[in-house]
């Protein structure tokens, strides 16, 4: 059979995504670096430390390489923390550190993406109430004028929030995440006041750069009922959906934070993205189950043909991309894909994974979806959180106590892609 090959659109962005707080090292005054200190909050008692020590300089060579193997653009994120070290604090040294890796990701040829909040907030922020405190939307505006006002000559594609629907879920209902609380309404409070900062961080970066692009990552997730016959196990999936992936999308739509029975009206909400950002790394089966109250009535659970990464934390179910892609195109907006991964300390799932899911990404294309780029998580192994070290995301896997990298093969895999500025039909 000839095999094809699809051409994806001139201009589209290759890259890869880190934070500052799993890549940087060192950022102890954080609510992240506090929790790590606690007992039993981080699988097997890791912390980040060094991180991939980019804080001291390891930035260059892991931009070298991502230049070297045809990457166009990279999504890093700036610490909250190093700007503003205290409420009356603003430390100018960091930004003109900032200031530094855009110029050197430019001087590459990486076309930057700035997310200013990935799930790490300044330790006095978090102090007083953080996210669930209602100062907190003018606490961010005021970080991001500071920061959009320093680095705007070398960035125009501005990420608010990085997936606030984790940071929710996880931090606030779950307990996974500081501040470790299981109460449905503050993730409530918490997502509002999401909202009202990305809107005043939106207006804010188009009064400072009016030629800006302005959007959110959000994080999606395919829940699908397990079986399609069941009105209870459509009902359990839609439900789900509709609170994690929806809800806050929809408010920078018509306006209106929907949260079950709860509604808060912020029309200054509305219109406030020029594309949506999409996290897309895995699907779910629903099922309804009157045991799983705390889970709104349905127990999730991955396909069982899927492959699943070493620690069973994704399923690699690539037509969950094609639905994530498909719901998204509702929205009328461009699309960048911020992240999509695996982990895979061996090297054995990702290559499956990265050329199925970008297949995917192509047939949305060719139907006519408007993604216009692609950033891979992650550019290197860096610090997962709640989870440590223990899961391997990065193309270049690294040991964290001799900082040596080595390249996995899916790196050659994603350079031939980037390269050719196509894949070929499966």
């Amino acid at each position: 059979m000839q095999q094809s090959t699809f051409q994806f659109p001139a201009g589209f962005l290759w890259g890869t995504a880190t934070s500052s707080h799993q890549v940087e090292g060192n950022n102890f005054n954080n609510q992240w670096w506090a929790w790590e200190q606690m007992e039993g909050r981080i699988m097997h008692g890791h912390k980040s430390g060094l991180a991939c020590d980019w804080w001291g300089g390891r930035w260059q060579e892991d931009l070298d390489r991502a230049a070297q193997h045809y990457q166009n653009t990279h999504r890093l994120s700036i610490e909250w923390s190093r700007i503003q070290p205290s409420p009356q604090q603003w430390n100018d040294d960091s930004l003109a550190y900032y200031h530094t890796i855009l110029k050197g990701m430019k001087s590459r040829g990486l076309k930057p993406m700035i997310t200013l909040h990935h799930f790490s907030d300044p330790l006095w922020m978090s102090e007083q109430g953080g996210w669930e405190n209602p100062l907190s939307v003018q606490w961010f505006a005021a970080y991001v004028e500071k920061v959009v006002h320093a680095l705007k000559d070398d960035n125009e594609l501005w990420i608010t929030i990085n997936e606030p629907n984790v940071y929710a879920t996880f931090g606030y209902v779950m307990g996974l995440f500081p501040p470790g609380k299981k109460n449905i309404m503050a993730a409530y409070r918490v997502l509002v006041n999401m909202v009202k900062a990305h809107t005043a961080a939106y207006h804010t970066i188009h009064r400072l750069q009016p030629e800006a692009r302005v959007g959110f990552a959000l994080h999606y997730q395919q829940f699908n009922p397990a079986n399609a016959g069941s009105v209870l196990d459509r009902w359990a999936a839609d439900i789900q959906s509709k609170l994690f992936n929806e809800a806050f999308l929809k408010a920078l739509v018509d306006g209106v934070f929907s949260f079950g029975v709860y509604n808060t009206h912020i029309p200054q909400a509305a219109h406030t993205q020029d594309f949506i950002g999409l996290n897309y790394y895995t699907s779910s089966l629903v099922a309804f189950d009157l045991s799983k109250a705390g889970e709104l009535f349905g127990r999730r659970f991955f396909p069982p043909q899927a492959l699943l990464s070493e620690t069973k934390y994704i399923a690699c179910v690539p037509q969950g991309f094609y639905q994530a892609l498909n719901w998204v195109k509702l929205f009328g907006l461009p699309i960048i894909i911020t992240e999509n991964g695996v982990e895979d300390g061996q090297d054995k799932l990702r290559p499956v994974y990265i050329e199925s899911h970008l297949r995917q990404c192509a047939r949305a294309i060719r139907e006519g979806i408007p993604i216009e780029g692609y950033y891979h998580w992650s550019l290197v192994d860096n610090f997962e959180w709640e989870r440590g070290w223990t899961q391997k995301f990065g193309l270049w896997a690294l040991d964290p106590q001799t900082q040596t990298r080595t390249p996995r093969n899916s790196v050659e895999i994603y350079s031939h892609i980037c390269q050719t500025n196509a894949i070929k039909d499966e």
